[in-house]
């Protein structure tokens, strides 16, 4: 679990942008990057080993976010509550925007909310982080500066019963400007399983934050899974980091700058 922080949160202190200047055409995005719940939550019903699985947060990713924005001086916007108390991955009218299950697991603190009571959340969470993207992309596009939004996340290696071979996802819909380099390049190392849409996909309707601050302005975007057991340590988390940073640093312009339209997909979001 993270360090604990104040009882009751302001909703600017549950968004973090980390170098917000950056000169990189990155910018990166991690949406379940904490596994923290205010007090008021308290554990929403759970035991406190549960708070520490995946149903909680994406294990890894914000270490290797964060490693990857320093070294390409890139752009970090993070969430900094768990997506137990509201998933910044899934629009405003997702059935599992609070999740009732996830997974497999029943989140007591979640049944039975009143509207006034989601709302709250929405406003301490989901409207923070997608408000802070929203500014900085703007800014950035008003300027002039090239933006190219990668959402980093992590995955479980079973999923209900399932073993998950890959080492490595990358999820793109139609629009492949910044998924097909990074794919051809993660095919080229050795050891190393590349799930193309897998495990998950845009058809899984996981490609919330990126439809809604990329897709509808025609920006470059992919989002990238890495298997939770890959990055448990700073070992891989470095390893991760450092052979991410490598391929993007290497991409041609052309390759990811031409602009295209895409007007957002209205979709309801699964777990991811």
């Amino acid at each position: 679990m993270e360090k604990a922080r104040p009882a009751s949160l302001a909703s600017s202190d549950t968004v973090r942008v980390t170098n917000p200047g950056g000169s990189s055409p990155f910018v990166l995005t991690c949406d379940h990057a904490s596994n923290f719940l205010p007090a008021e939550f308290g554990t929403l019903g759970l035991a406190a080993e549960d708070l520490s699985r995946h149903i909680a947060w994406d294990p890894g990713a914000l270490p290797v976010a964060t490693r990857m924005a320093q070294a390409l001086d890139a752009t970090l916007v993070e969430t900094r509550i768990s997506r137990l108390v509201i998933d910044c991955n899934r629009p405003l009218d997702a059935p599992d925007l609070v999740p009732p299950i996830s997974e497999t697991t029943s989140i007591p603190g979640n049944a039975g909310l009143s509207e006034k009571q989601r709302a709250e959340r929405i406003a301490l969470s989901w409207q923070p982080f997608h408000g802070t993207i929203e500014r900085i992309v703007e800014e950035r596009l008003a300027r002039g500066q090239e933006t190219r939004l990668v959402s980093v996340h992590s995955f479980t290696p079973v999923y209900k019963g399932h073993d998950r071979p890959w080492h490595i996802g990358i999820i793109h819909d139609d629009d492949r400007r910044l998924a097909s380099p990074l794919i051809s390049a993660l095919k080229r190392l050795a050891g190393i399983t590349v799930g193309v849409n897998e495990p998950y996909s845009p058809a899984d309707r996981v490609y919330f934050t990126l439809e809604r601050h990329a897709r509808s302005r025609g920006l470059p975007c992919a989002m990238i899974e890495i298997r939770n057991d890959e990055i448990s340590g700073e070992t891989g988390q470095r390893k991760w980091a450092d052979l991410l940073t490598g391929i993007f640093s290497d991409l041609e312009p052309e390759e990811a700058t031409r602009p295209r339209s895409h007007s957002v997909r209205k979709s309801v979001q699964s777990a991811s």
